[in-house]
């Protein structure tokens, strides 16, 4: 991941641990030119992302520290794993300790969920998505750790794409008359997704050829239904994406309707960190 988007959510994180004063416990007992030499190991298995961001959480405070990545951003791991090497000053080291942890464990939690939703899908047309259902302000820090697990990523933000939701086309009267000022507006780059609720908005929505149909909240029956409908339509098949409630356990089942893609919220909005640790060394 590029450092330039990591580097502001990493110095904020910092600002807000060591506030005005700095780590008082560490200038208290470790002296000022001790070194530290430790591993961040995982405590148990999963997927790593987050590595870029504890290099520079640590070299945000000791410019010599020396580094050592030992895996790769989405490559898996086994519990008990060193994930990162590092010989820095004592007291930075420990400074940045807790910033370097939390992001790390949010990051690999979330490639962890991510490669288990993409493991459930194996062996069907379906991808994995995230959505915008992200911790503010670590929204890419995040959609690279579902890349990471092997998700593929929903827009970043609202000046991605067109996506008509429920209340769009509440306020436009219908789902045609939305996707039809969709097209008025959009330039010849912006892709159009709209979502709909029932099969009769399917149809009208087909009507308008978008790019993308969200298929929100429907039963598995309806879902087989709305994959037929599509693939015979006059109007061209659009990429359909289900969404709406997705769990490891009915996401399989959800894939095996025919569908192009699943997005699921729950893998930034409700990931578990990963346990990991700083062992000095």
């Amino acid at each position: 991941m590029m450092d330039f988007l990591i580097e502001p959510v990493v110095r904020a994180a910092l600002a807000e641990d060591l506030g005005r004063a700095g780590d008082l416990t560490a200038q208290a007992c470790v002296p000022a030119e001790a070194r530290m030499a430790g591993v961040f190991a995982a405590r148990r298995a999963g997927v790593a992302a987050g590595v870029d961001a504890v290099r520079i959480a640590v070299r945000m405070l000791d410019l010599e520290a020396e580094i050592e990545a030992v895996v790769r951003d989405g490559q898996p791991f086994e519990a008990g794993a060193a994930l990162v090497r590092v010989e820095a000053n004592a007291r930075a080291l420990l400074a940045g300790e807790r910033t370097a942890l939390n992001l790390l464990g949010r990051m690999c939690g979330i490639a962890t969920l991510t490669r288990a939703y993409v493991e459930a899908v194996s062996g069907s047309r379906a991808r994995i998505a995230d959505t915008r259902k992200t911790t503010p302000g670590l929204r890419a820090l995040e959609k690279h750790a579902v890349a990471c697990g092997g998700g593929m990523n929903h827009r970043f933000g609202l000046d991605d794409a067109i996506l008509i939701k429920d209340n769009h086309v509440a306020l436009c009267g219908g789902v045609g008359e939305a996707v039809r000022r969709a097209r008025a507006h959009a330039g010849h780059l912006v892709r159009i997704e709209v979502e709909v609720d029932g099969l009769n908005q399917l149809d009208e929505a087909l009507a308008e050829r978008p790019d993308v149909v969200m298929l929100d909240n429907f039963t598995l029956p309806a879902l087989r239904e709305a994959v037929e409908r599509a693939k015979v339509s006059p109007f061209g098949r659009p990429v359909l994406e289900a969404s709406g409630g997705v769990t490891l356990e009915t996401v399989a089942e959800i894939a095996r309707t025919g569908v192009d893609v699943i997005s699921v919220g729950a893998l930034t909005h409700s990931a578990p960190a990963l346990d990991v640790g700083l062992d000095a060394r």
